[in-house]
């Protein structure tokens, strides 16, 4: 029953988010605030290697969904906000702030859960409550293309060594986008349709914002509008800076198979809860359909530091790199990397302006520690 009850952080989250819509004021500003305590959380306590005790579906998918649909609540809530009360321009940016990240977490971390089952009710769902990311297609680019170009120089999560965070994620937030329209477009002519027939999934999320976003222009006028379609654009761009710290600087060679080595895992105590094993990455690319709670986190594999950690270390990318991923990926490049991966990899580090840590790979062992694992 613990572990169940573990996931229901994500619950309390959101209720924190909504406790300071309705109380108004400063007070919206409280769903934000919950960002950095829970950042210190993950810093003060150790990684999170325990095996999930957890049989019943039923009971482990109720919070899945709550988080994957209260970003949808909280919107209106403050929406409602806005029609009862003039918020200040400082109001405005804490409210804005909260709906974003709220948004991503639990928001998008359920989405993704939901949107990778099997279920056909339970995908369509998680597909479609998307758009409070101001995406709704998301998706489509994560399951055709990132999870089979992972760690390759196809991949739009894989950002390649000496790539700062200001210049990942913008084309991160365009790619996903444009790949998941393309690749929407190429299935309908598949079908002999146009490739902008009205099934086109970008209709149906067009659709559902225009009537989402004129119910918030009914409670709070181009005001609500213009907060809350920031909030998920907000939310789109951190979900994608997120990835950025999933794959950075791994190589694969296209064709070969993926393995827990070609993710880097971050088991913090509240990451794992809050965002329902999102960063327990390694398992998920192993079974894209298996829930949550079985995934088992890789302990034989590099320990990183809590994704918000390594988020805030990215602003400044001389820390980012420095004091986290050049450690990181010089050891995965001396024991995990095939010799094919290790050549990709001196060529990153080369065109990044690096050194060369290969200069010495003679003297590296020969027992590699998780290839083909």
């Amino acid at each position: 029953m613990k572990d169940y009850l573990k996931y229901y952080s994500a619950t309390v989250l959101l209720a924190i988010g909504l406790t300071g819509f309705i109380k108004g004021g400063d007070w919206v500003w409280l769903g934000f605030a919950t960002f950095p305590i829970i950042t210190l959380i993950d810093f003060v306590f150790p990684r999170d290697y325990s095996v999930r005790k957890m049989n019943s579906a039923f009971w482990a998918a109720i919070p899945v969904w709550l988080g994957a649909l209260g970003p949808i609540v909280l919107f209106l809530a403050f929406a409602w906000r806005m029609s009862v009360e003039e918020l200040t321009t400082s109001q405005l940016i804490g409210g804005t702030l909260s709906g974003a990240w709220l948004a991503l977490m639990p928001g998008i971390a359920a989405q993704h859960e939901m949107f990778h089952a099997r279920g056909v009710i339970t995908r369509t769902v998680g597909r479609y409550a998307q758009f409070t990311l101001f995406d709704g297609m998301r998706d489509i680019e994560h399951v055709i293309y990132h999870h089979i170009d992972v760690s390759t120089p196809h991949d739009l999560s894989t950002a390649p060594r000496g790539t700062s965070i200001y210049k990942y994620t913008p084309k991160a937030v365009w790619g996903t986008i444009s790949y998941a329209v393309k690749a929407e477009s190429m299935a309908l002519r598949k079908r002999g349709l146009s490739g902008w027939n009205w099934r086109h999934r970008v209709w149906k999320i067009l659709a559902i914002q225009i009537v989402f976003q004129s119910i918030v222009y009914s409670l709070a006028g181009w005001t609500g509008v213009l907060c809350i379609l920031s909030a998920m654009f907000i939310a789109k761009t951190w979900t994608e800076s997120f990835s950025y710290f999933q794959h950075y600087g791994q190589t694969r060679v296209p064709g070969t198979p993926v393995g827990r080595r070609h993710v880097w895992n971050h088991l913090g105590v509240t990451t794992r809860v809050l965002g329902f094993e999102l960063t327990n990455h390694a398992d998920h690319h192993m079974n894209s359909y298996a829930p949550y709670y079985k995934l088992i986190p890789h302990k034989d594999g590099i320990e990183m530091p809590s994704v918000f950690v390594c988020f805030l270390a990215a602003l400044i990318p001389p820390v980012w790199e420095n004091l986290i991923i050049k450690p990181a990926l010089k050891r995965w490049d001396m024991e995990f990397a095939t010799p094919a991966e290790r050549k990709l990899a001196r060529e990153q580090n080369l065109a990044a302006g690096w050194e060369d840590w290969f200069s010495n790979e003679q003297q590296w062992s020969n027992e590699l520690k998780t290839v083909g694992c």
